[in-house]
This record gives C-alpha cells, sequence and structure tokens, in this order.
C-alpha cells in the first residue's frame, strides 16, 4: 500500500476500465454537466475527500467530476466484493486518484482500506454505509478537530448515523444524500429493482416466470424489485414488520404475510431491509428444497448466515456466486454472493442512469457543505431542496423533456388565503 497508488490488484486492467467508464459516463449527462461547470468554478479547490464507496464505473466518474472540481481525493471499497478491479486500476492509472480496493478483500483488509483512506486527512468524508464516519468516532478521534463534514450515500449508512446522532455521539455534521428525492426514488427503485435482479440472473440463470419469488421489505429498494420480479412473470410475496408498507404492497397487488409461511413455499426470498437476520434459522428450518436467497440491503447481516452453517453437512459452489448448503434433512439451501450485496457481487451494480442522480447530489452536497463549514449542526442534515429540484430538472432536460411553470397568478394564489369557494 502507498500514498501514491493506493493497493489494487492488477494496474495492467487499466485500459479495460478506461473504456468501461467511459461507457458508463454517456449515461451520466447531469455529472457531465456538473463537471463542465465546476471544471471553471474549482468550488472544492483542496480540499481533501476519503471516500468509502463501491468501486464501480459510475463512482469512478463520481470522482472524476470531484477531481475536476478542485477535490484532492483518496477512494477505498465499502464493500469487499463490490469492488471492479479494472476500474481500480483505470483510476489509479489514469485519473491519478489513490484507490485502496481488491475484490474479495478479507476483513483484515478490508478495514486496512478504510484506514489508508483517513491516512489522507479528509476534512469531507463520503459514505456508503457510514463506515469511515464510524471508524473515525470508534479509532482515528485526532482527524475530528478538522472534519467539515461527510455525505451518505445508502439507508443503512443514514440509519446508523441517526442512531449515532441520537446518542449525541456525531461529532460532525453529515448530509444524508440517500434522502435526496432524486435519490431515493429513482436510485433505490429503479436502480435496485433492475440490478438486483440481473445479480439473481447472472448467479443462477434460472427462470423467474412461474416462480414464487419473496421480496423481504417494502421501502423504495423492496418496491423496484417486486416490480421487476412481477415484470419477469413470477408470484410475488412481500413481507413486512410495517403496516403502512404492508398495505401498500397488498394495494400494489402482491400477496402480504410473515416471512415464516411464505419461506414455505418461495423459490427466492431476497433481502432488502437494512436490518441483522431478517432471514433466520426459523424461516430456512421451513425453506422448501433449492430455494435461493439473496440480499440487497446493505451488510452481509440480513441473511443469519452462521445459522446456515450450523444446519448444513455439506456446502459447494456449483457456480460463481452460488453456495449451495445441504442442510441435516437433506434440503439445499443456496445463498447468493456470500449474503452480500447481490446487485454488486453477482452483477455490475446500478445502472449508469440512476447513478448519474445519486452522484450529482454527492457532488452538490459536498460544495455544499464547503460552503457552509462550520455552520453545520453536528446531526444528520437533509439535502437542500433547490438541490433536489436543480438535479431533477437537469436530468428532465437531458432526457428531453420540457415541463410548465407557474403563472404569477398561480404563485399568488398558492400562497394566500384570502381567495375561497
Amino acid at each position: 500500500m502507498n500514498a501514491v497508488n493506493g493497493h489494487i490488484r492488477d494496474l495492467a486492467l487499466a485500459d479495460e476500465g478506461l473504456n468501461r467508464i467511459n461507457w458508463a459516463f454517456q449515461e451520466m449527462p447531469v455529472l457531465q454537466e456538473l463537471m463542465q461547470r465546476f471544471e471553471q468554478e474549482q468550488p472544492l479547490s483542496g480540499v481533501r475527500i476519503s471516500g468509502c464507496l463501491h468501486i464501480t464505473t459510475e463512482t469512478a466518474n463520481l470522482a472524476r467530476v470531484l477531481k475536476a472540481a478542485g477535490a484532492d481525493l483518496v477512494l477505498c471499497a465499502s464493500n469487499p466484493l463490490s469492488t471492479q478491479d479494472d476500474v481500480a486500476a483505470a483510476l489509479v492509472q489514469y485519473v491519478k486518484i489513490p484507490v485502496f480496493a481488491i475484490r474479495g478483500e478479507s476483513t483484515e483488509v478490508y478495514y486496512q482500506h478504510i484506514n489508508a483512506a483517513l491516512d489522507h486527512k479528509p476534512v469531507l468524508t463520503m459514505d456508503d454505509g457510514a463506515d469511515l464516519v464510524s471508524e473515525i468516532h470508534k479509532s482515528r478521534t485526532e482527524l475530528l478537530d478538522h472534519m467539515i463534514g461527510g455525505t451518505e450515500e445508502t439507508t443503512t449508512g443514514v440509519i446508523r448515523l441517526r442512531a449515532m446522532a441520537k446518542d449525541g455521539a456525531l461529532a460532525f455534521p453529515v448530509m444524508a444524500v440517500n434522502d435526496a428525492m432524486t435519490k431515493h426514488l429513482f436510485d433505490n427503485r429503479y436502480g435496485t429493482g433492475q440490478s438486483a435482479l440481473d445479480g439473481v440472473i447472472r448467479a443462477t440463470n434460472i427462470l423467474l416466470a412461474g416462480k414464487t419469488f419473496t421480496v423481504v421489505g417494502y421501502g423504495w429498494c423492496g418496491r423496484g424489485i417486486a416490480l421487476r420480479a412481477k415484470g419477469h412473470g413470477a408470484h410475488v410475496i412481500v413481507t413486512e414488520v410495517d403496516a403502512l408498507r404492508a398495505l401498500e404492497a397488498a394495494m400494489d397487488g402482491y400477496r402480504v404475510m410473515p416471512l415464516v409461511e411464505a419461506a414455505k413455499e418461495s423459490d427466492f426470498i431476497v433481502t432488502a431491509t437494512g436490518d441483522k437476520h431478517v432471514i433466520d434459522q426459523r424461516h430456512m428450518a421451513v425453506m422448501k428444497d433449492r430455494c435461493v436467497m439473496a440480499n440487497s440491503g446493505h451488510f452481509n447481516v440480513e441473511i443469519n448466515i452462521p445459522a446456515l452453517e450450523a444446519m448444513s453437512t455439506k456446502k459447494h459452489r456449483p457456480r460463481p456466486s452460488v453456495d449451495e448448503y445441504t442442510l441435516k434433512d437433506g434440503r439445499r439451501l443456496r445463498l447468493l454472493a456470500e449474503g452480500r450485496l447481490v446487485n454488486l457481487a453477482a452483477a455490475e451494480g446500478h445502472p449508469s442512469a440512476v447513478m448519474d442522480m445519486s452522484f450529482a447530489n454527492q457532488v452538490l452536497a459536498a460544495v455544499y457543505m464547503v460552503q457552509h463549514a462550520g455552520k453545520l449542526e453536528k446531526r444528520v442534515h437533509k439535502v437542500p431542496v433547490d438541490i433536489d429540484q436543480e438535479i431533477a430538472m437537469l436530468k428532465l432536460n437531458a432526457m428531453g423533456f420540457t415541463i410548465d411553470g407557474l403563472t404569477p397568478e398561480q404563485k399568488h394564489y398558492l400562497s394566500s388565503w384570502q381567495e375561497g369557494t
């Protein structure tokens, strides 16, 4: 590992990575617009940023925009199985950004990479899961005095950060990029919906039509997965702990029931909750033979893998990204991507067109935090509405759509109370 290149698998993969990065950038018109603007304005000039993100083609284009805006950037992986090694090589070779990420790295190396990224002494963090923020607060507290803030990409990370803020432990402000409308309404629904199914299909090559497909959790990610599974002809079941979301799933046309009941008839079960052990021993005990389990949440804790190991007499890998466990009663349960993010570990992650909006939020949130350094409370902040609206308008324009605007009369009517029936 070194501060110039970082720690990657093979620099010889750089040309392949650059081709894929450029391909993805064609589908990212909002980032293209921001790059052109910020190359001139340099709003992040000299700002040290450490990013703990999935090292994919889309993240590479975020990195290029941040560097064009003047940032001094270092990257590490936010998941041991999400790194695209050719992309990491291209970032080092052609973009001159140090990257600490190797696909399949051990947990020990993963945290070595996080700390190597923190050795950069960032004043701003970009997280996908809050591992940078967590590590700073637990073991790198010497960095706190110089922190401007951070941004957080995903639901799991926002949950962790809000828990920190509630406990009074959060020592600098963080922007919840995940909660921006142009992020979770599109990235989580359309991005996860397509990429999670892509991962399941690539890993198994099993026909979904006619199968029973259970989605655990009906947040925006779960909505997207259920929608796409239904589109493939699967019979979709939704399980939930939230009554309102369960009601919405029922009214969207899905069967709703407890997971322990759904497990008995499911051919596929995909989690999307951000919580721990949502598929547990009691569910595995009643699953049908050859049931496929996958996780589209964040960490590999949604499926209780230690319980699965304890219940099994044999484990083998019939296909890449598929581990088949033989239970003591002879049933076979199949786990995809070692319980990690199936869309990134078994496929390529979200399509670049939706990450265009998510990463535009990252860029503009970073600029906002730098412009408001020292003025924001030490808590989790929402992305300002005007940033959300700007990104939506840029995306619409790029797609060739125009919309109406309010007339002065309409604006007056909406801001007054005198007129009635």
